[in-house]
């Protein structure tokens, strides 16, 4: 791997390089902030380490926080190593919050601080090998985390994403189906091609045929031009059924012969087109039982489930969440020019979230906090006020009507009021699972799962209407 020293010092540049290569390591140096950019730009996977100068000439239009921020933003697992003549504590921390892993003075600097800074850097950039690329490929498409469950996610779109087969992309709300979706078919042979998303809950229902497969001109009433279909503009490429689950028995059927046959025909015509359509299919819903419950047809199931792969809640990769929250807060300082950081025990208490709404809910509470909080540095007391304003909000009057006790934890009062509020919805749905969990907006296996935690008999709401 190559150790990239950009520095507009020459001599300093060469010294730095003829240790460095003592090491054992590749090198390369510029003397120009631009050029350091271009060079990773088009180097990326050779770069192991970047050592990079604060300060460079006055001429120069960016200076080396500048490039540490498109570093960090654009190749993430470039491990980056500020160095300075001119070193102050508020730059250091400044460089650390964007994401160096370290910072050094000229005039402290020994070969053996370089050989352990570089040592420590290159050990952070191989790690786990695989999984690190596994980690970089989940990143540049969005999906954040390093967990053993984040790693086999990733696994899985790989092996199947260079294949040609239909995936069936399953997992709560805000777990991330449609960014697992698009890496899928960043990975695919049709990565050139278009992926087009159709967003099946809302197309209106008379014209679902027209927006999937086209309609010729004066076909029915308002065809004044021929259109052309969703399948059509996916052609050689991926087409996403977002929410299939939430599509109608009768209109299940005519995605059968597109899917197994590649032909489609449009509204008003006698003609059929080949199709040439990779299928990639997302929900939150438990298709399995709907298929019991005969609101899903088997036919199709077997056509869209050619493999499957399960996108796990935040809840079980808790881990992640320090991660997660780091993305957030580098996007936000990046995007806000600002330099704020989050406390330790705010992470903690992050992580001590169940987060019934997966990362979405989590990427909306900290760019709400992020924006809304005046100081630098975020702590508990900012997130739970942003927290408590969101859980309390919509409740209804009788699981509203909570007495908050100041003995108790925030989380034991915030469970108090997801409790009376799954009760409360299963009393208005006479004890329907399934019903209440479509009106609180999760997944069935997730309301599942909070009744059986909070102790409740689904059987005590029925028949009390």
């Amino acid at each position: 791997m190559i150790v990239l020293i950009a520095d507009d010092n020459y001599d300093f540049c060469s010294t730095i390089a003829d240790i460095v290569q003592s090491f054992g390591y590749e090198t390369n140096t510029i003397q120009d902030p631009e050029e350091a950019l271009i060079y990773l730009e088009k180097n990326q996977k050779k770069v192991g380490v970047l050592l990079l100068d604060i300060e460079f000439a006055p001429e120069a239009k960016l200076n080396g926080i500048d490039v540490l921020e498109q570093s960090r933003k654009h190749y993430p697992s470039i491990p980056v190593i500020m160095i300075s003549g001119k070193g102050t504590i508020d730059t250091a921390v400044k460089a650390t919050r964007l994401g160096a892993i370290n910072f050094i003075e000229k005039s402290i600097l020994t070969k053996e601080r370089l050989k352990e800074v570089l040592a420590s850097a290159m050990e952070r950039h191989n790690y786990k090998g695989e999984a690190r690329e596994i980690q970089k490929f989940l990143e540049m498409n969005g999906i954040i985390g390093k967990s053993k469950y984040i790693i086999e996610l990733g696994d899985s779109i790989i092996r199947f994403g260079r294949t040609d087969l239909n995936v069936l992309i399953s997992g709560e709300t805000g777990t991330g189906k449609k960014l697992v979706a698009r890496a899928l078919h960043s990975v695919s042979r049709r990565s050139k091609y278009p992926i087009v998303t159709v967003d099946i809950p809302n197309i209106p229902r008379e014209l679902f045929q027209s927006e999937l497969f086209g309609h010729n001109k004066g076909s029915f009433s308002g065809a004044i031009d021929t259109k052309k279909g969703l399948f059509q503009q996916a052609h050689k490429g991926t087409l996403f059924l977002d929410e299939i689950g939430d599509l109608s028995m009768d209109l299940q059927s005519s995605l059968f012969i597109p899917i197994e046959e590649k032909l489609i025909r449009k509204v008003g015509s006698v003609e059929t087109e080949e199709l040439d359509v990779r299928f990639v299919s997302a929900t939150d819903k438990d298709l399995v039982f709907a298929m019991k419950e005969a609101k899903f047809r088997e036919q199709l199931y077997h056509r869209l489930r050619e493999c499957e792969i399960s996108v796990p809640p935040l809840r079980d990769r808790i881990e992640d969440v320090p991660e997660i929250i780091d993305h957030y807060l580098l996007k936000h300082n990046y995007e806000y020019n600002q330099s704020k950081i989050i406390s330790p025990s705010a992470i903690e208490f992050l992580q001590e979230k169940e987060w019934p709404g997966n990362v979405r809910e989590l990427a909306s509470v900290m760019k709400v906090v992020l924006q809304t909080t005046a100081n630098d540095t975020i702590e508990v007391s900012d997130i739970s006020k942003i927290m408590i304003s969101n859980s309390f909000a919509g409740l209804s009057e009788e699981s509203s009507n909570i007495h908050i006790d100041s003995s108790r934890t925030l989380k034991e009062d915030l469970a108090e009021v997801d409790k009376k509020k799954i009760e409360s919805t299963l009393e208005k749905c006479d004890g329907n699972v399934s019903k209440s969990a479509a009106l609180l907006g999760i997944s069935r296996e997730t309301l599942h799962n909070k009744v059986r935690r909070y102790g409740i008999n689904t059987q005590l709401f029925r028949g009390r209407k």
